[in-house]
């Protein structure tokens, strides 16, 4: 269990605009732009890990990175989550039936990639209900065709604060691999402002990786 810490709603700087947003029955809005991840591609070729794994991680380390993520209301008030994991969906070679995948992300990549694939080849049921919670991420990717807009689905939970993070191909041009990412986020907990902060983390993580 991910430690979470007990939130006065009055302490909470976001309470304001968290209760304009509160009355609507869906306070969910979706991002989808273009990302270049060409020097984690290198990298990950370089290091013979998965570029999948890669990103997820990386895509982790960047949400954590802003304060607005780490909030989650539960039945008793809001929660200040230590930190978010991620769950993503994975296929085994030559399966056509995806599994969820759901390990808590450490502090290394090579090693993050490794134990996610390790943990998803010895997974044997589809997803493993002790490791739901409400601190995760839910990642997913369509890697057969470019994405320009995607939709999860989710119960009728407007208190649900999980993001959703999906990518699909990657396209190249000019030698620069680009791929375009989408993220489903609640208005309730997170502005675009936070949103931008995640995408220029992010970029700064990718373009600080080596081969």
């Amino acid at each position: 269990m991910i430690p979470a810490s007990f939130v006065p709603w009055e302490a909470w700087p976001r309470y304001e605009v968290y209760r304009f947003f509160q009355p609507m029955t869906n306070p969910i809005f979706g991002v989808t732009f273009p990302l270049d991840v060409t020097r984690l591609y290198d990298y990950a070729r370089a290091r013979g890990i998965s570029f999948y794994y890669a990103l997820v991680f990386l895509c982790t380390e960047a949400v954590n990175s802003v304060e607005a993520f780490h909030y989650c209301e539960r039945p008793d008030g809001l929660y200040r989550l230590e930190r978010r994991i991620p769950s993503f969906t994975d296929l085994k070679p030559g399966s056509e039936q995806f599994h969820i995948v759901t390990i808590d992300h450490g502090d290394d990549l090579d090693t993050f990639c490794r134990t996610a694939r390790r943990e998803s080849m010895e997974q044997t049921c589809f997803i493993r209900a002790d490791a739901e919670s409400d601190a995760l991420i839910y990642f997913s990717c369509l890697p057969w065709l470019p994405l320009t807009h995607l939709t999860n689905e989710r119960n009728d939970d407007p208190a649900d604060a999980i993001p959703r993070i999906s990518w699909g191909k990657f396209t190249e041009c000019d030698g620069r691999r680009t791929l375009s990412l989408s993220a489903e986020l609640n208005h309730r907990y997170v502005d675009g402002i936070h949103l931008g902060r995640f995408y220029e983390d992010l970029c700064a993580r990718i373009e600080a990786l080596h081969a």
